[in-house]
């Protein structure tokens, strides 16, 4: 089972908070806060997971999603969401560009930990 993830989060509380949770639960944890050159680290940091903010500096998580999605390689890597705005909008946007859950903030550290340990057991399934 993979144990790595890379979080990109622009709001350092946010970003400090699920690194500190996900790295007690054994995680090895990357944390980044621009969109503009979210893909580049996502290629280079090879994650089994990516914790994406939808508003980030730079590129929107929506933008660095779609150009996730359209690369071979990193076209089935698990995302999820994160997002301050919970409108049905927001997720249904999420939901197309190919988000693999979307998450509301504010959010549970028990909601945190189980997305994460869904997501990668998915992707670890044939």
């Amino acid at each position: 089972m993979g144990r790595k993830v890379l979080l990109i989060e622009d709001e350092a509380n946010i970003a400090e908070a699920i690194r500190f949770l996900l790295a007690r639960e054994g995680w090895q944890v990357e944390v980044h806060a621009d969109g503009t050159d979210a893909v580049d680290v996502i290629r280079a940091s090879a994650p089994d997971l990516v914790i994406l903010d939808v508003m980030l500096p730079g590129k929107s998580g929506m933008d660095v999603l779609q150009e996730l999605r359209a690369n071979g390689p990193m076209r089935s890597l698990p995302v999820l969401m994160l997002t301050a705005r919970g409108q049905s909008r927001d997720r249904e946007m999420a939901e197309q560009a190919g988000a693999s859950r979307f998450m509301t903030k504010p959010f549970s550290n028990a909601e945190v930990l189980t997305a994460v340990r869904d997501l990668v057991a998915g992707a670890a399934r044939p």
